[in-house]
């Protein structure tokens, strides 16, 4: 069995060029990482942990593991507004993943290095310990002030624009579709699981945008989220909802894990799905009717994937 020096190698290894980069001024390999942060700019920053049969299946292939946790880490700095710069990834293993040798952590470091390369960014550190499997991702990134996205930009009469189908993860997991045979050879709604894109293509649609949100846990839950931080309610219009080929209305409201954006705006966002505005009125409502919120909760679904 390979040990910790050894593992952190085959790591750096499978991360290839994304372990150093224009803006990494010292990466793997001291007891930090140096980067570089560039004058005016705003750092915005999270961290998200992911746990297998929570976030993934634990029998999943480890490229879409570890493509999957960088970019639905990332997303999150998308909502804001933010261009993604660089992440330091805390992973712990167990004797499951430790019993292939290096292959599998040198697989999930590949399928970190795909989404970082797509991305623009570098994970330039990070920490590997022995446990349970588990994978923390720290996302960083940095804005021009006058152009962050918060969750409270809402208020009544704006419009609510998602910039994507919704449904298709959601879908993948109800109807048992969680473990794809080869990485290379995906069902849509796998690709929609696996392959999840952190909207960054849309910054520059954000700028005419005054608030929003990523849609992680559920369109309807998330946009209580946004609701509460505005101090206002939302109408929805269901036929207006885009979803995607393959899923079902519920899906697309409750199911989560879609990470397209949700926003508001006094303006039409081109290329975005105008499904409602917000109102005066507090509350949810569909089609005129009162809408409970649900979606994904840690600490009420309980150990199950999404």
């Amino acid at each position: 069995m390979l040990g910790e020096f050894a593992l952190i190698d085959a790591i750096v290894a499978g991360l290839g060029d994304r372990a150093a980069g224009d803006w990494i001024t010292l990466g793997p390999g001291d007891d930090a990482a140096v980067i570089a942060t560039r004058s005016g700019l705003s750092q915005v920053a999270s961290i998200d942990t992911l746990l297998p049969d929570v976030h993934f299946p634990a029998a999943a292939p480890p490229q879409l593991i570890g493509y999957r946790s960088l970019m639905v880490s990332f997303s999150d700095l998308a909502a804001m507004g933010a261009i993604p710069r660089y992440c330091l990834v805390s992973l712990s293993i167990d004797e499951s993943q430790t019993a292939l040798g290096s292959a599998w952590v040198e697989a999930l470091a590949q399928g970190m290095a795909e989404a970082a390369r797509e991305l623009g960014v570098y994970v330039c550190g990070g920490n590997l310990t022995r446990g349970p499997l588990n994978i923390a991702v720290s996302v960083h990134g940095d804005v021009e002030p006058q152009r962050l996205l918060l969750r409270s930009g809402g208020s009544p009469g704006l419009n609510l624009y998602v910039t994507g189908p919704l449904g298709a993860a959601a879908a993948c997991v109800r109807t048992g579709q969680m473990i794809p045979a080869e990485p290379e050879d995906l069902t849509p709604l796998q690709s929609a699981y696996y392959r999840p894109r952190a909207r960054f293509d849309l910054l520059s649609l954000l700028t005419s945008a005054a608030g929003g949100l990523d849609i992680s846990d559920g369109l309807t839950q998330d946009l209580e989220h946004l609701c509460r931080a505005s101090g206002c309610g939302a109408a929805l219009n269901s036929v207006a909802i885009p979803v995607a080929s393959g899923a079902q209305l519920d899906d697309a409201l409750f199911g989560g894990d879609d990470y397209e954006l949700l926003l508001v705006s006094d303006k039409p966002l081109a290329g975005a799905h105008c499904i409602g505005s917000l109102t005066a009125e507090l509350g949810l409502r569909l089609d005129g009717e009162p809408l409970h919120a649900r979606g994904f909760d840690h600490f009420r679904n309980g150990n199950s994937t999404r």
